[in-house]
């Protein structure tokens, strides 16, 4: 198989890649099991390419994927402004890597989870 199946059903395994996709777009690091960080950076990658194109059918595919989920509240005079997981993405994230093929994520290495000693690692976005 060419992906890892983390201990779950199908679906439970894509709602975790889901959500933590989602919330390494709108912190832009995560501190998750190295196995999890490995597969969320395959979907990562794809969302922020997805971005890069930014037509019409790509915005379509990352919301049908990403969590409907907020990023960011702004106040910009007597307006407030809240920004979704897709929007970040698009209007945010995607322009940064504009000029870079591939290799949007770094994982860096930690110490061992302390309970189960599960190697750790933070996700970041470069």
């Amino acid at each position: 198989m060419s992906y890892r199946k983390l201990g779950r059903t199908s679906s439970q395994r894509k709602a975790l890649l889901r959500d933590l996709t989602t919330d390494l777009l709108i912190h832009e690091t995560i501190t998750t099991t190295e196995a999890r960080a490995k597969e969320v950076r395959s979907t990562a990658e794809k969302m922020i390419t997805l971005g890069k194109r930014g037509d019409l059918h790509a915005r379509r595919q990352a919301a049908a994927f990403l969590r409907n989920e907020i990023a960011d509240i702004k106040e910009e005079g007597d307006t407030v402004v809240v920004q979704s997981a897709l929007q970040k993405l698009f209007s945010d994230i995607a322009p940064r890597y504009e000029e870079r093929q591939g290799g949007y994520t770094r994982i860096l290495k930690t110490a061992p989870r302390r309970g189960d000693g599960a190697p750790m690692v933070i996700l970041e976005l470069v």
